[in-house]
């Protein structure tokens, strides 16, 4: 049994929220104790917590103890406190939609509620059963993602990865990496080659990281080190995550991603998205619709350098994302099942089943 870090939990008393501080790893394994959701926003702003699922367990959470810590004693209080501290969270990182689904999930629930109690613990008490059913179910979906997924590979598969999509970016397992820690369960014995993802080198730092740590064969190659992998044989699939999927099947994910997918087209390989319903957002037509974060030109020039690395005035642009083209993409692999194209009707059919449920 390979050993699974769980990066996002509720500490036993209920009272705040445990993460694993990606920004520390490689060379540290420290945990961050949460206490407000002030504390929860810098932690998905400054990429403590990240990864799509990651992000919106811990805003869950995070809205829990802003109307645990509101001091509200009516439930019409309790709604007004919980509505800021859900749109304070939302401002923390506007492309990840499991973030904004999460915490309308939260709404609903609570809303849900106050029509059965006016109880102002009782409803505290939903809000965080909700939370943690978030968390419980992504495991869940993950596992199942990575069940579908393994059904697309063969034993000895060379697997390109980008960014981070593992188990520390989940509740567990991960959406891409899922595959390859049930396939590590089974014998499958994949050679997986992790790119490191510029300019924060999710794929360096996370990664590489936990696949070693897991016992998994993983190589580290530069981000444009892809196409000689690739022309060399080396890779029969890419497997990704993905931040967003609008209605057509343009997928949002870490800077980069589309690049690959070009790349594997090209050669002939496969392009595996995984995603969640969760985000599945059929309110954004295409790719364009989707809003692109864009980061500080520090992650560029001189964060990960003892001396800047680019001229002083220099102009710079780091979006934080990039859409890969439907048309790019082999299949969208979701706990509901396995898509291909045309990806509209798909994804249509399974945000229907997901709503059906609710």
């Amino acid at each position: 049994m390979i050993d699974i870090v769980q990066s996002v939990i509720l500490n036993e008393t209920g009272e705040a929220v445990v993460i694993l501080d990606q920004t520390l790893l490689p060379t540290q394994k420290v945990y961050q104790t949460l206490k407000t959701p002030e504390d929860v926003w810098e932690a998905i702003y400054h990429l403590k917590v990240r990864g799509a699922p990651a992000i919106g367990i811990a805003a869950a959470y995070g809205a829990y103890l802003g109307a645990k810590q509101s001091g509200a004693s009516t439930s019409a209080e309790l709604y007004a406190a919980f509505g800021r501290v859900k749109d304070y969270l939302g401002s923390s990182r506007p492309t990840a939609v499991n973030l904004f689904w999460a915490l309308e999930r939260l709404e609903k629930r609570l809303v849900t509620e106050m029509k059965a109690t006016a109880d102002v613990s009782q409803l505290v008490a939903e809000l965080k059963e909700e939370a943690e059913a978030i968390r419980l179910e992504d495991e869940q979906v993950c596992e199942t993602i990575g069940t579908y997924a393994l059904s697309l590979l063969k034993p000895g598969d060379g697997i390109l990865t980008h960014c981070n999509a593992g188990t520390i970016a989940t509740a567990k397992y991960g959406t891409a990496l899922a595959p390859i820690y049930l396939g590590q369960q089974q014998g499958y014995q994949f050679k997986v080659y992790a790119d490191e993802t510029r300019p924060l080198l999710q794929g360096a730092r996370l990664t590489a990281w936990e696949l070693s740590e897991a016992g998994i064969d993983v190589t580290l190659i530069c981000d444009n080190m892809a196409s000689i992998v690739m022309s060399e044989g080396k890779v029969q699939a890419v497997l990704v995550g993905c931040d967003r999927v609008a209605a057509n099947g343009d997928t949002a994910n870490k800077i980069g991603t589309s690049g690959v997918a070009i790349l594997a087209q090209h050669y002939g390989i496969p392009f595996y998205v995984c995603a969640p319903t969760s985000t599945i957002d059929l309110s954004c037509q295409t790719g364009k619709d989707i809003v692109i974060e864009e980061r500080d030109a520090t992650e560029i020039t001189t964060k990960w350098y003892e001396e800047p690395m680019a001229p002083a005035n220099v102009k710079t642009y780091n979006p934080a994302f990039d859409v890969t083209d439907h048309r790019l993409i082999t299949a969208i692999i979701t706990e509901k099942g396995i898509l291909r194209p045309d990806f509209a009707e798909g994804l249509q059919s399974v945000m229907n089943q997901s709503e059906a449920k609710l």
